[in-house]
């Protein structure tokens, strides 16, 4: 069962994934650095699959306002390897079984809670939560709503 929603304000919890590479990841490897967690459906289909590239599109962009972008969903450490191989994705994309992580954030799924629903994290360099996007519709909105709130900070 997922707990409550972290909102705005709340620090991430800490967890620790493996990537594409079935490298472990953990959000302590960014301590200091804002992160971008976005959690989506599923590899290749095509709104994960725009929001997965305009990820990768932007990512300079997020490099330039210190973000690091990480992807998650609870597809298998090989299926996010064909994915990010595909589409040349060099941010993290993380395997979540059991949606544990996403659980833990309280985060809504589909298809009564056995699919990741599209939703966007921006945390600060504390990993304090400072804006959450959330639509499954608007695959790449996520991608400008996110930078543009980081850009915001920076100002």
């Amino acid at each position: 069962m997922p707990k409550n929603p972290i909102k705005v304000g709340d620090i991430l919890p800490a967890f620790t994934l493996l990537d594409q590479n079935n490298t472990p990841v953990s959000t302590t490897d960014f301590t200091g650095q804002p992160l971008v967690i976005f959690f989506y459906p599923k590899d290749h289909t095509p709104g994960c699959t725009a929001q997965a590239c305009d990820f990768r599109n932007y990512e300079s962009a997020f490099q330039a306002v210190g973000a690091q972008v990480i992807g998650i969903n609870e597809a298998s450490v090989d299926s996010h390897k064909g994915f990010a191989d595909k589409y040349n994705l060099m941010y993290p994309i993380l395997s979540d079984p059991g949606h544990k992580v996403r659980k833990s954030f309280g985060a809504p799924g589909l298809l009564f809670n056995t699919v990741a629903n599209r939703i966007t994290y921006v945390t600060d360099e504390n990993h304090r939560v400072v804006y959450i996007f959330k639509s499954l519709l608007r695959a790449t909105d996520h991608v400008e709503e996110s930078l543009a709130y980081l850009k915001s900070l920076v100002k």
